[in-house]
């Protein structure tokens, strides 16, 4: 009797590993679940993510920052045909989109800047020189050789390219004191070597691209000239540069490549890794 009572006592017992556990009961004090997002709102948070996104790249891009690709020779070796650059618009201060007006900048520009700006002859076009005049500098170029205030500069990355003879082009005659006609086509006639004549008929004011001035530059304006002497349109042809046009001045190199190594995907197979970070001089 006594074992079958226990037998029954263990039938009817139940070990604690097989109950049946517990459903979690929440208090009164425990927030709800969080309910399951609609893909409405997932769209409406992603566009509110990438609006977001949007204005700070507007906002970078207008008053700080922005990117610049040479396409140019015109300032090799300084700068090279696919380099990518970082141009400070915080510099001499970013102009407010559609006014006039134009907020403080760091520094003022001067002198051996290197500036992007829009040139007279093309105001839709991003052009980088060299400032080489700031306003009340008396300039003049004799035979290559550029005099600022009567010394001749010291320019160590002068490139010359051209020793053939020298150039010429009818925009030059503004430093004449003629009316000029510029346009965003300067048809390549400042490559093609004129007859300059010489001797006592020749005109009292001829400037050409090696001989020209003197010049004295203005209040609120540059003379911007080319590292790459012999292969560059600017103020020789086009004249005083207002300091309004001036953009930003070119702070370094984030990218580099060259273009002219033709292969299939350059721009990654054509790095040249040793421009990449480089400051500009």
């Amino acid at each position: 009797m006594s074992k079958t009572g226990r037998g029954k006592g263990k039938a009817a017992g139940t070990r604690p590993s097989e109950r049946s556990p517990a459903a979690p009961e929440r208090g009164a004090g425990q927030p709800a679940p969080p309910a399951d997002r609609t893909a409405a709102q997932i769209a409406l948070d992603w566009g509110k993510s990438l609006g977001l996104a949007l204005i700070l790249f507007l906002v970078l891009r207008t008053f700080l920052v922005q990117t610049f690709v040479i396409t140019s020779s015109s300032m090799e070796e300084t700068l090279m045909v696919g380099d990518f650059l970082v141009l400070s618009k915080l510099a001499y201060g970013p102009q407010v989109p559609f006014t006039d007006w134009r907020l403080p900048g760091y520094t003022s520009p001067e002198r051996g800047d290197i500036a992007v700006f829009r040139p007279p002859h093309d105001p839709d076009l991003d052009v980088v020189k060299r400032l080489v005049g700031a306003p009340g500098d008396t300039l003049l170029m004799t035979d290559k050789a550029l005099y600022i205030n009567g010394e001749q500069a010291m320019e160590p990355y002068v490139r010359h390219s051209d020793f053939e003879g020298d150039v010429g082009h009818p925009w030059m005659r503004w430093q004449c004191g003629e009316p000029v006609t510029l346009s965003p086509d300067i048809s390549g006639a400042y490559r093609i070597p004129h007859d300059i004549p010489t001797g006592p008929d020749a005109e009292e004011c001829l400037p050409t691209r090696d001989n020209w001035g003197p010049v004295v530059v203005p209040d609120g304006y540059f003379f911007t000239i080319g590292d790459n002497r012999d292969d560059s349109v600017d103020s020789r042809h086009w004249g005083f540069l207002s300091e309004e046009l001036l953009r930003g001045e070119a702070m370094f190199i984030y990218y580099s490549y060259d273009p002219r190594l033709r292969r299939p995907m350059a721009f990654l197979r054509n790095v040249r890794a040793e421009r990449i970070g480089n400051l500009i001089r």
